[in-house]
């Protein structure tokens, strides 16, 4: 019975031991434990669970075992802290990682390449981050869609989409431009712009993304593919640009049928695209009056020997007396002409307190048929100072018909930089002043007095690309001019084409400092010359009567018999009336 008993609370006991080592192994397994050996322990608890007659010696094994895994529990738990510690780390680095990566993606975005420049340029990029900013809330690491979305219905709210905007008069209306996939029709004209144009470079790639913005709209919830809407879809659509919340974009679409019994119409999308606070690029500290940079001035020539002495009296005034740091090549071309051009300059350089010397002017004559390319070239190359290619200057292109004031100098030099960016000025083109100022009943003023800038005086010559400044080596980086070009034209629009495809920054602005002084264009060839085709002819008329007066004065030239017929003396005026801009009483000089 004894016998019997001891048996059973055996048995008990081991199955009591094997149950216990069987949950520490799934205890064990779970947490991850790397330093028992379960396969081991497995074989010993499968030995352990055969064994039902019993031994004392497995028995104490089991036991032993079960101690052993309880004494290695603190262990686990300091792991299991330690990989946690290492996690929380590794998710504070890669934290900072993505905060920099978005820093540095706003800054390429908003084009801040961070290039150090050597002219004491602060290329820092300026965040609005203040409470009181209207910066966009993607200024800010803590970037998130719904502060973007907050942002850009701000700005639609603030555009005249919705609702108009009370204005003060007609000229603050900004107007809309018709366009359709392949033509644009700009309310902004100039004279050398045509009425119609083909969307080209930043405009083409501006349109098309408003298009394909629409159309990713009206496919939003479309499953069929037939009746999805592409660019075929696309009737016409207007755009402007309100410079301080962004562009506007209503889009006309032809509506998709998807029956043959519906009846077609039209779908309407307004597309916007907002523009972002200003930012503050860089800063820069610019030359002062005593270390300012020397401009060589370049002037090709030929004959107009009465012009060339109305240039040096202008140039003595604001280059020598006024900036001083101008120098300037005079390339004449031929035997006529050249003896008084030279006597021009020597009266400069002996008159006393003119500022010229013979360091600052300098003649070079060619015996060649007038190629202004190649005067220029030969100007560029023979440098005031220079050793060969390693001096470097600052060019000025100029032609004898050309006046500019001493602030057009410093613009000059501003808007270039070497291997960085040349300057290309809109000048504006004087009318014939006989015309101007005949029709207002009065006599031609001094040609210093007719440096005014109004519609009626002028226009602005956006079609002409012959006066830049730029530095020597760019110049003959590109290699300069075609040479083949004989006689005025054409020359310019190669050499600004070449820079346009380079990787350059072209600087084309209007210039209210530099003005081309009207002279009469003659059509018909003179004496020896060659004569003109029909086309040449056309061509050179419709050129001088853009150069010749407004398209209001040259109509009152066109009707004035019609007008003197159908007017009394007494009422009709011997001038049109004045513009409704009022131009300036007295015209300062340049300086």
């Amino acid at each position: 019975m004894m016998r019997l008993l001891g048996m059973r609370l055996v048995t008990r006991l081991l199955l009591l031991v094997c149950s216990l080592s069987l949950i520490s192994l799934l205890f064990l397994s779970r947490c991850g434990l790397s330093g028992l050996d379960t396969s081991a322990v497995m074989e010993e608890t499968e030995s352990q669970a055969g064994v039902v007659a019993g031994s004392t010696v497995m028995a104490n094994q089991a036991a032993v075992s079960h101690e052993n895994a309880a004494d290695n529990g603190p262990s686990y738990q300091q792991l299991l802290q330690q990989r946690e510690e290492e996690n929380r780390q590794e998710v504070e680095r890669l934290t900072a990682e993505i905060r920099a990566l978005k820093l540095q993606l706003l800054q390429l975005t908003n084009g801040n390449p961070r290039v150090h420049s050597p002219h004491q340029q602060d290329s820092s990029f300026t965040m609005n981050t203040n409470a009181n900013s209207s910066a966009p809330p993607s200024t800010s690491p803590g970037l998130t869609n719904a502060d973007c979305a907050n942002f850009i219905k701000k700005q639609a709210m603030s555009a005249e989409i919705f609702h108009g905007i009370p204005l003060n008069n007609e000229y603050e209306l900004i107007p809309f431009n018709h366009f359709t996939y392949s033509r644009v029709y700009p309310i902004e004209l100039g004279l050398g712009k045509r009425v119609v144009e083909k969307p080209i470079g930043f405009k083409r790639k501006d349109l098309l993304e408003s298009l394909m913005k629409a159309i990713e709209t009206l496919n939003k919830n479309v499953t069929e593919k037939l009746n999805k809407y592409t660019l075929d879809d696309f009737l016409e659509g207007l755009y402007r640009s309100e410079p301080t919340t962004g562009t506007q974009y209503e889009l006309y679409f032809r509506t998709k049928i998807a029956k043959k019994s519906a009846q077609g119409g039209f779908r309407k999308v307004v597309v916007f695209r907002p523009f972002a606070p200003v930012q503050t690029i860089t800063t820069e500290v610019l030359s002062g009056p005593r270390d300012k940079e020397l401009i060589h001035i370049i002037l090709p020539l030929s004959g107009r020997t009465a012009t060339f002495q109305s240039f040096m009296d202008k140039f003595v005034k604001i280059g020598l007396k006024n900036d001083r740091r101008v120098h300037l090549t005079v390339v004449y071309f031929g035997e006529e002409g050249l003896s008084e051009a030279r006597a021009i300059m020597s009266r400069v350089l002996m008159t006393k307190n003119s500022g010229g010397n013979a360091n600052n002017l300098r003649l070079l004559a060619l015996n060649e048929t007038f190629s202004r390319g190649k005067g220029l070239r030969v100007g560029a190359e023979r440098a005031w100072g220079g050793s060969g290619d390693k001096k470097d200057v600052l060019l000025f292109m100029c032609d004898v018909d050309v006046v500019f004031s001493a602030r057009f100098l410093d613009r000059c030099r501003w808007n270039t930089k070497p291997g960085k960016k040349v300057y290309y000025p809109v000048v504006f083109s004087l009318y014939n002043p006989h015309v101007v100022y005949t029709l207002q009943g009065r006599d031609v003023p001094p040609e210093n007095d007719q440096l005014v800038i109004s519609r009626d005086t002028g226009f602005w010559r956006d079609f002409g690309y012959g006066m830049t400044c730029q530095y020597r080596s760019d110049f003959l980086k590109v290699r300069g001019f075609d040479e083949d070009i004989v006689g005025w034209g054409g020359e310019d629009v190669m050499l600004y084409r070449k820079y346009v495809r380079s990787s350059m920054k072209v600087i084309r602005a209007t210039d209210p400092g530099i003005f081309h002084i009207w002279h009469p264009k003659v059509c018909s060839g003179g004496p020896g010359s060659q004569k003109l085709s029909a086309d040449q002819y056309r061509a050179c008329i419709r050129s001088r009567a853009l150069n010749e007066a407004s398209h209001a004065q040259l109509g009152f030239l066109a009707f004035r018999d019609d007008i003197a017929a159908n007017s009394s003396p007494a009422k009709y005026p011997a001038h049109p009336p004045k513009p409704i801009k009022q131009q300036p009483k007295k015209n300062k000089p340049l300086t």
